[in-house]
């Protein structure tokens, strides 16, 4: 019994201390000259991008307009029943914001913030780039911070100020990013991306889409 009561008092202090380290991040702006900009997908709905996705396309424009770096990947593939990819989407609403088509790379197959980074840590590593600024919703900077080290990028996170997801809204997705990184930090983030993909598969959207669909519609729709 006290073994029990002992490892269950370290598992509340881990994710108590993991839940005030996501909280930190997310506050964090880390803006600064960079190599490449990259922008993580969110859900897009024929061809326009989501309140979400929009957010964070609104605050990638402007890091570029500041001459923070001379590149800016999209990311994100299709999902169910979509017809475009949330990148295509993507580089085509940044090219109507003043980014040239010349300066804009895609992802266009990753269904998880793990595969969309790994994807494009892997093109960008051949152009020699390394040092990138990560753009996306703040309580996703902790993950996908730690992500971009695992895939050997140094990866800086800049959050978007305007997404539509603010205030109690956010204490769902703090508590998921919470269980991620905690986990992640033990098991890594690959396996627990591949976790996640096979939960959704086995339970359904029913059951784990209530995050990045009931909670906030146009929710980012990677895990």
């Amino acid at each position: 019994m006290k073994v029990a009561a002992g490892l269950t008092a370290v598992i509340v202090v881990y994710l108590a201390l993991t839940f005030m380290q996501v909280v930190r991040a997310s506050g964090r702006d880390q803006a600064r000259g960079v190599q490449a900009i990259v922008v993580l997908g969110a859900a897009q709905y024929n061809g326009r991008p989501s309140p979400v996705l929009r957010a964070r396309l609104d605050h990638a424009a402007d890091l570029y307009g500041r001459g923070l770096a001379a590149k800016v990947v999209v990311t994100g593939g299709k999902q169910a029943g979509d017809s475009l990819t949330e990148a295509a989407v993507s580089a085509n609403y940044l090219a109507r914001h003043g980014v040239p088509e010349g300066s804009i790379l895609r992802e266009v197959n990753g269904r998880s913030s793990w595969q969309q980074l790994a994807a494009a840590a892997s093109f960008l590593k051949k152009r020699g780039i390394t040092r990138v600024l990560l753009v996306s919703d703040g309580f996703h900077s902790a993950r996908i911070a730690a992500i971009a080290h695992e895939l050997g990028l140094q990866g800086y996170t800049s959050r978007a100020t305007e997404s539509p997801i603010h205030g109690a809204a956010v204490l769902p997705y703090m508590v998921k990013e919470t269980l991620a990184v905690a986990v992640g930090r033990i098991i890594g983030y690959r396996r627990v991306a591949g976790i996640s993909t096979g939960a959704t598969q086995t339970l359904g959207p029913a059951v784990l889409g209530w995050t990045a669909r009931s909670a906030w519609p146009g929710m980012v729709s990677t895990g």
